[in-house]
């Protein structure tokens, strides 16, 4: 256990250090394109332009550029955007964390409990009416664009019956920082976490219970019947142990793109100020050093977290400890 933790955490460092070269030499060494001008914005003084030139010693070899933009970026953390008037990104990509990391995490939360409810279900019912209905349901919720969902959501509680008794509750678009109280944080994002949790509930439903129903014919599960376990009793401790395995996987990929910025429409639609948003504004203003810093952020909790789904992995299945 501890030499698979070990090489799985060398693995992220290396994993971690191409991507800041990557990134890096993208952003700053593509032939044919000036950063100065880039990062000083448009139509910059002949003042800015040098002092962005020397301030990120861009008249220093590569190496020691990236040495001062990496030490700038997760050491210091004085990248400053002369787009926004000399705001500094690093700040502003930790303000928006909180909002993007609580919008992701409720909302998995009610995709998770939801989706092994409804795959377990289905799977323990499979080929009964119960069975098609949710899977039916599943597929609907596939179906549906989080920002039309949104905005229907909006349209009913903020709009049509945001007066009555069963939506008055709901406050209006933006976010509350859980320092301001909890019942305030919650208020605000109950409704964006329904909304963004439909699409993965319908997706890991149904894939838990195609696992599910393909692990009913192992042999593991035939010898639990065979000792004489109850049907429920094998496909909870056995069975559904098993299928996690895909579900793991996948929800570790899906939170940690959310978390780096994929959850950008829901954002839009209910007013949050996340990364997502953060980056979007970033590309719209061609502020170099911001798209930058959310792209790390980003790319770093990927890794991360992809990292934390093959450890699991070892809880749940020891047979996949010689392949990390």
């Amino acid at each position: 256990m501890i030499s698979a933790f070990a090489r799985r955490l060398g693995q992220t460092v290396t994993v971690l250090f191409g991507i800041s070269v990557l990134v890096f030499l993208v952003f700053f060494a593509t032939p044919g394109s000036d950063p100065t001008a880039r990062i000083a914005g448009r139509n910059a003084s002949p003042e800015t332009m040098a002092a962005v030139r020397h301030e990120y010693g861009f008249d220093r070899p590569l190496p020691v550029q990236y040495v001062r933009m990496m030490g700038r970026l997760f050491v210091t953390r004085d990248l400053a955007s002369f787009v926004d008037h000399g705001e500094l990104v690093v700040p502003e990509v930790i303000d928006a964390a909180p909002v993007t990391l609580s919008l992701v995490a409720g909302a998995a939360v009610i995709w998770i409990v939801a989706s092994v409810a409804m795959g377990t279900v289905a799977a323990a019912l499979r080929g009964t009416l119960v069975d098609r209905g949710l899977m039916m349901l599943g597929l609907v919720g596939i179906s549906m664009p989080v920002f039309w969902l949104g905005e229907v959501a909006n349209l009913v509680t903020q709009s049509r019956y945001h007066q009555t008794w069963l939506f008055s509750w709901v406050p209006g678009l933006g976010y509350a920082p859980l320092t301001q109280g909890p019942v305030a944080w919650f208020t605000h994002l109950a409704i964006p976490w329904c909304v963004l949790a439909v699409l993965f509930i319908g997706i890991y439903g149904r894939v838990l219970r195609a696992d599910l129903v393909s692990a009913y014919g192992e042999d593991f599960m035939r010898t639990a019947r065979a000792k004489g376990l109850s049907e429920t009793r094998v496909l909870l401790r056995h069975g559904l142990r098993t299928s996690l395995i895909t579900f793991v996987s996948l929800f570790g990929l899906d939170f940690a793109q959310l978390v780096g910025g994929g959850a950008l429409l829901t954002e839009v639609v209910f007013g949050l100020q996340g990364v997502g948003r953060l980056t979007y504004q970033g590309l719209i203003n061609l502020d170099l050093p911001l798209i930058m810093a959310t792209v790390m952020y980003s790319a770093v909790f990927v890794v991360l977290a992809n990292a934390v789904v093959d450890l699991v992995y070892l809880l749940l299945d020891p047979r996949v400890r010689d392949g990390l």
